[in-house]
């Protein structure tokens, strides 16, 4: 091929192409290209253009070495963002004879978020662990010693211990529920559910824990007969955390109002809407918090959220079961007026 038919060709090709020449100079740019690092690129030295240090390096590295290609990281920064690309740097023998290289820009941010992500994520399972595993060595190492014979300490000790262990056991069972909704996650729900249903069934699981915390429950089962597709198990674990959290904290003696009502039209869905709103009036949460409220291990208060029995990840599987369904979690709170938590179903027509 010619350099012209190499230049007419990536003018065609939707992602950043550049075409440099043997004086390392650009020949051509398509129209992605010009987007992404500036108008006007023919005639420029490619080095004032891609000026990061392993990008150059590599542009060196293919003019000099007797190597076909090359690649390196590349990114731009924008007033909105970082984008990091992937540049691959490929050799061309065009008919005339002349050197040329082809410059390609595949776009990696996603890959590389979803990687951070996972890092994150091992990260935080790792922190999580580690400290109920560091005081139950502690104990262990104290029972073997200075408490061997103090049956008093010993006691306290054990009990202390086993709530350490129950609290991995609920991290390790939540870890393992937000994989396998994560798994199922593409899947859409068939099944007729009726919201009634499952909303009793939540707060009779709760009513032991409703009454120790003297929680004035209001609820009207008459008004919450809506029909949606959904998992009843799934669906019941969405409210069982809504409810129970609202429980745990909305303050003993507080009130937690549970209400439904129906939208004919609402952005972001086709068709009816069902809302569930699931309200307390605890001491609400400052607004910074939350947008990340749904973040896996994100926490408000990290002490606070573990002596209640917390792992972090409560409202990270409600976001992921909702998203299985189509639906969504809106959350409104001010600090001193209580929370409230609002789930948005589509109703089955």
């Amino acid at each position: 091929m010619s350099v012209e038919a190499y230049s007419t060709l990536i003018m065609a090709i939707p992602g950043p192409v550049l075409l440099v020449g043997e004086d390392q100079r650009i020949m051509t740019a398509n129209d992605a290209a010009s987007e992404t690092l500036g108008p006007n690129l023919a005639g420029q030295s490619v080095y004032a253009i891609i000026r990061q240090p392993d990008a150059t390096r590599a542009f060196e590295a293919i003019r000099d070495a007797n190597t076909s290609g090359t690649e390196a990281r590349f990114i731009q920064t924008t007033p909105t963002g970082e984008t990091i690309f992937r540049m691959v740097l490929r050799k061309l023998q065009p008919k005339s004879g002349a050197r040329v290289t082809l410059a390609t820009f595949v776009d990696i941010s996603h890959i590389e978020e979803a990687e951070q992500m996972r890092r994150d994520f091992v990260a935080n399972v790792s922190h999580e662990l580690r400290s109920p595993l560091t005081v139950l060595g502690g104990f262990i190492e104290t029972l073997q010693t200075a408490a061997r014979d103090d049956v008093e300490a010993r006691l306290r000790f054990l009990d202390i211990m086993a709530k350490e262990a129950q609290r991995m056991n609920r991290i390790v069972d939540d870890l393992l529920s937000l994989s396998n909704v994560e798994a199922n996650e593409k899947v859409r729900p068939r099944d007729l559910i009726d919201l009634s249903d499952v909303i009793g069934s939540t707060i009779a699981a709760l009513r032991p824990q409703i009454e120790n915390n003297q929680i004035r429950l209001n609820y009207d089962p008459a008004t919450s007969s809506h029909v949606i597709r959904g998992e009843r198990d799934q669906l019941i674990q969405v409210f069982r955390n809504l409810i129970e959290n609202a429980v745990k904290y909305g303050g003993s003696g507080g009130t937690v109002t549970i209400r439904t009502r129906e939208h004919a039209r609402m952005p972001g869905f086709s068709g009816p809407v069902v809302i569930v709103d699931v309200v307390d009036t605890g001491d609400g949460i400052d607004s910074v918090h939350l947008p990340r409220l749904t973040e896996r291990f994100y926490r408000v208060d990290t002490h606070r959220s573990r002596e209640k029995g917390g792992t972090g990840l409560g409202l990270a599987i409600v976001k992921h079961i909702l998203n299985r369904h189509r639906a969504r979690l809106s959350i409104q709170s001010s600090k001193g007026v209580g929370s409230t938590f609002s789930v948005q179903l589509p109703k089955d027509t």
